[in-house]
């Protein structure tokens, strides 16, 4: 059956090249995983922890996998803003390592007495994703599997080859926590899928959780923080569908560092689907230090903006804008703290370079089109 714990490790193993060549090494390999111990819950909360550390080490040394590793204290704070209930459907279309999946699994465990048919929804009927790389698929169901979601529905493929028209609203779910990957360059045909064409991968990938959501709908969603204020045309086109589609209430600002290994900037977006925005609040994550490998986030650095962020309350790190002072041809929702008016407004030298880039795009398209009509 698809939905035991054997169907899914035998998905595996069917992605996996075998390189041992000896039948007898082969042997020694089976039985020592024969004498590995994960079947009680301390023993397997023990080897997930294990796993976990190698997939952020393999982020850490600049090897494949680290790419899929979002902070846990970062992911966590997530999830307790979006508040996923038992019931909901939770879906991420970028799974990586099923770090979202696997902390809103624990939260929703832990969220109350689960009877004995919400623990069985929690593990068949909750998490659901895809990813289209080999390795991720592999890390990611095994992840899952470790954390004791034993029947993990995730699908091998590319999230953007689904024309954005085909999804109804059988294929909707309740909540979407993600962090797509950014800074890729889409082929046209993948664009032609979406309303909004652009080359920037994590922008096709926010047009699909915009339609993949529910009416009521709840999203937590990463990306670069260009994305609030770039004046190309899909930016200022995907920022306006955000807003007009979705009750952006929340924006999460933060510092550079946050990813390991990588000074991109990033905000969190937290959004309600099927009202428009009438106001965000913002938060600005700032810290008396700098982030990186040996000096990672934590989840009391982020204490502070899960509790104000109940009330949406005014402090010197957050502040609140009304839609109505949004000037309506550009959407331009630019994070500047307005408590810090001293400081000199200074942009990240990679934001001025992908607004460049963008830019040129956007003129490369345009010379193209007078180059057809001459």
């Amino acid at each position: 059956s698809a939905d035991t714990i054997e169907y899914k490790i035998g998905e595996i193993f069917s992605e996996l090249k075998n390189k041992i060549q000896s039948g007898y090494n082969m042997r020694g390999v089976i039985d020592l995983v024969d004498e590995l111990r994960f079947r009680s819950s301390s023993e397997k909360h023990e080897m997930s922890h294990l796993y976990e550390d190698k997939i952020k080490n393999m982020g850490n040394a600049g090897r494949n996998g680290g790419e899929y590793y979002t902070p846990r204290p970062l992911i966590k704070s997530i999830v307790k803003v979006v508040v996923p209930t038992i019931g909901n459907k939770v879906y991420d279309g970028a799974l990586g390592s099923a770090g979202f999946l696997v902390e809103a699994f624990e939260y929703m465990k832990t969220s109350k007495n689960l009877t004995t048919k919400e623990a069985n929804i929690l593990q068949k009927n909750t998490f659901y994703g895809k990813e289209k790389k080999s390795l991720a698929y592999i890390i990611g169901i095994m992840n899952m599997i470790l954390h004791g979601i034993e029947a993990p529905n995730i699908v091998h493929t590319n999230t953007l080859a689904e024309n954005l028209a085909d999804i109804q609203e059988k294929d909707r779910y309740d909540i979407v926590l993600a962090n797509p990957p950014f800074g890729g360059k889409e082929r046209a045909e993948v664009q032609q899928n979406f309303p909004i064409k652009t080359g920037e991968t994590a922008f096709l990938f926010l047009q699909h959780f915009i339609k993949i959501l529910k009416a009521g709908g709840k999203g937590g969603v990463i990306i670069k923080n260009t994305f609030l204020s770039n004046t190309d045309n899909a930016s200022v086109s995907l920022r306006k569908l955000l807003l007009e589609s979705a009750n952006l209430h929340t924006v999460l600002d933060l510092p550079g560092g946050t990813f390991a290994g990588a000074g991109v900037k990033t905000v969190v977006l937290f959004f309600e689907k099927g009202a428009p925005t009438r106001k965000v609040w913002f938060y600005q994550l700032n810290l008396d230090r700098n982030l990186g490998k040996t000096n990672p986030l934590s989840e009391v650095d982020l204490a502070e903006f899960v509790r104000l962020q109940k009330t949406k309350a005014d402090s010197e790190n957050s502040w609140s804008i009304n839609m109505a002072d949004v000037d309506k041809t550009t959407y331009d929702l630019s994070a500047k703290n307005p408590h810090k008016k001293g400081e000199a407004e200074l942009r990240e030298p990679t934001e001025i370079l992908d607004e460049m880039k963008a830019l040129d795009e956007e003129s490369t398209e345009i010379l193209n089109s007078i180059r057809a009509l001459i």
